[in-house]
């Protein structure tokens, strides 16, 4: 199973994909925890020390990797030919963080998006990276991504089980499920899921509701507002390390069983 998770930065997408990976990886399921958001701290709320954390590379940014991999040094590309299928098939095991539970983090960095005018060989080892990651393994992976899904291509998009939208009770959130709606509709990802977040009240719940109704999407949890999520995040902690059955966390456990009741896995 391929997830993705978006949503606008605030509305507690990383928290999701943390605590989903590692609820699965409890069951026994080989979880891949892809960070591919810019502000990268998947790593943090995963429980993996600050201490390693700060010593991780994205792999966008490990120049002597892509340039090893695809003859080209990244930054100095212009007007030179490099390999656009480089070699992938070991950068889990060899660049893969392992994690609490046993979930293999992997940082890979921003991908570019495709109608940027940028082929150069960082971007196109992400992509294949990508590509190995949805198409070739059979691990379940869960990709921490930013709102923006204009650097996923059709071919990769469609690999994708799920595109799973955090938002909370306000308007811009909303804004943001409903462009991450229409992308996903171009590029064709099988599905879209609303995730509430930090809901405090009826009023908050019906928001979300509604507006996921007027889209044509399912609402698949309700998340509440969570004080003990905002404690561990001041401290550093993941939350399921911080408090293992807090409000929040009960629901995420609901989340994973709903998830693997809808896709039969």
């Amino acid at each position: 199973m391929k997830f993705a998770v978006s949503g606008k930065g605030g509305v507690g997408k990383t928290f999701v994909s943390a605590t989903l990976a590692r609820l699965f990886a409890r069951e026994g399921y080989n979880v891949i925890a892809v960070d591919a958001d810019p502000n990268i701290n998947l790593s943090i709320s995963l429980g993996i020390s600050r201490e390693i954390s700060e010593k991780i590379i994205p792999i966008s940014d490990n120049i002597e990797l892509v340039k090893e991999r695809t003859g080209s040094e990244p930054g100095k590309s212009f007007g030179t030919i490099f390999k656009m299928t480089p070699r992938v098939d070991d950068i889990i095991e060899r660049f893969g963080v392992a994690g609490p539970d046993g979930v293999k983090l992997l940082v890979m960095g921003t991908v570019k998006a495709g109608d940027s005018g940028c082929m150069c060989p960082a971007n196109a080892f992400l992509r294949v990276l990508l590509q190995h990651l949805l198409i070739q393994r059979r691990d379940l992976v869960i990709m921490d991504m930013e709102a923006g899904l204009e650097h996923l291509g059709r071919g990769t998009a469609r690999r994708f089980d799920s595109m799973l939208v955090v938002l909370d009770p306000t308007i811009k959130s909303i804004d943001t499920l409903k462009r991450v709606v229409s992308l996903a509709e171009q590029i064709d990802i099988s599905e879209v899921l609303a995730i509430g977040n930090k809901i405090e009240d009826e009023k908050g719940r019906v928001l979300i509701r509604e507006a996921a109704e007027t889209i044509g999407i399912p609402v698949a949890c309700y998340i509440p507002y969570d004080p003990a999520i905002s404690s561990a995040d001041l401290l550093g902690k993941a939350p399921l390390e911080y408090d293992e059955h807090s409000p929040a966390i009960n629901v995420l456990k609901s989340l994973k069983d709903f998830l693997r009741q809808r896709y039969g896995f």
